[in-house]
């Protein structure tokens, strides 16, 4: 309820005799009650959202979905390797600091300089979630000089890192519970044993797939892409805790299945392609993380409203995806991936 009501109502109830114009005495005393009030109704409709799952937020939905056992899943760290050079016989101790421009990472084991002047180590971010995944290359410094050791890098990507489950996440994930009959071992309970380990963003069950007393349990990150062998092995390790005596379980990774656009765009004036691009790549990859695992295609129409729904964009033609232009068919154990987005 508005200011506004409250105060025409409050109003309402002193007599007529009395004048209430702005700026009397009795308009001038009720006014501030009107807002103070404002904010207390706008507290309890709060509080009221937040007893229900579907409106609740934060730490209210915490509690919400602790009623049936669920946990707000936490972000991971990211992790990776680097490789250390310096002088022979130097040490690169498990402990010790290596960094991004942004970001610092913990050594997780110790070694020596061998004869080649390298030595490769594990590597640990220090900051948990998703912008510890960083590229090839990104680890250049030591954030403290180390005697002996001159430079470092990482050859690979860092992987692993997932940020905190949001709330929507974990709200289908309760509605998930609460409306399938996840028991007794069925296949609903394999997809939310494996939907309960940080990094998992969906899962699929086929039951018997190799004969009686096989289940395969097919998964995929939180970023809607493959499955890393970290992730498969924290999902194995939890669902063989779980899992009913005698199942034969089988953890996999869906396979990504590539998907590459080339099309002609028409941009309004003043924009560049590299732009575009970039914008048109964000909205094609929110398309197809929003349907991972769901839809049994990817839909060409939808990837050309992807297209157009840049700002930068004010037209398009001979559009193709995978060479094509009709829908592309995903099957159970694939997840569609973005490839190359060919703009001309």
């Amino acid at each position: 309820m508005t200011q506004e009501q409250i105060l025409s109502r409050l109003l309402f109830n002193i007599s007529l005799e009395f004048d209430k114009s702005v700026g009397s005495f009795f308009y001038d005393t009720q006014k501030p009650l009107a807002i103070e009030l404002e904010s207390i109704y706008a507290k309890l409709e709060e509080i009221l959202l937040n007893g229900f799952a579907a409106t609740a937020k934060g730490a209210y939905l915490d509690k919400k979905v602790a009623e049936q056992g669920l946990t707000r899943k936490a972000a991971t760290y990211a992790m990776g390797t680097v490789t250390v050079s310096g002088n022979v016989g130097s040490v690169i101790s498990s402990g010790d600091k290596v960094a991004s421009d942004t970001l610092v990472f913990t050594v997780a084991q110790s070694k020596y300089i061998d004869s080649s002047g390298t030595a490769t180590v594990s590597v640990s971010c220090d900051t948990p979630g998703k912008q510890g995944n960083v590229p090839i290359g990104a680890i250049s410094r030591f954030p403290v000089t180390i005697g002996g050791l001159t430079s470092v890098t990482n050859p690979s990507a860092t992987t692993g890192g997932f940020d905190v489950e949001n709330d929507d996440e974990l709200r289908d994930r309760y509605f998930e519970k609460v409306s399938l009959p996840a028991t007794s071992g069925s296949k609903y309970h394999y997809v939310m044993w494996a939907k309960e380990v940080e990094g998992v963003g969906d899962a699929k069950c086929i039951p018997l797939w190799n004969g009686a007393g096989t289940v395969k349990v097919i998964i995929i990150n939180a970023e809607k892409q493959a499955a890393d062998a970290t992730l498969i092995t924290a999902v194995t390790e939890h669902i063989e805790a779980e899992r009913p005596i005698g199942a034969a379980v089988t953890v996999e990774s869906a396979q990504p299945l590539t998907v590459d656009v080339n099309v002609s765009l028409v941009l309004i004036a003043g924009s560049t392609v590299d732009s575009a691009r970039e914008k048109i790549r964000a909205n094609i990859t929110k398309y197809l993380q929003k349907n991972a695992f769901a839809a049994e295609y990817i839909s060409y129409a939808q990837i050309g409203g992807c297209i157009l729904s840049c700002e930068e964009v004010l037209d398009y033609s001979d559009l193709l995806v995978n060479g094509g232009n009709e829908n592309i068919e995903v099957s159970e154990t694939e997840v569609p991936v973005l490839g190359v987005v060919d703009l001309a």
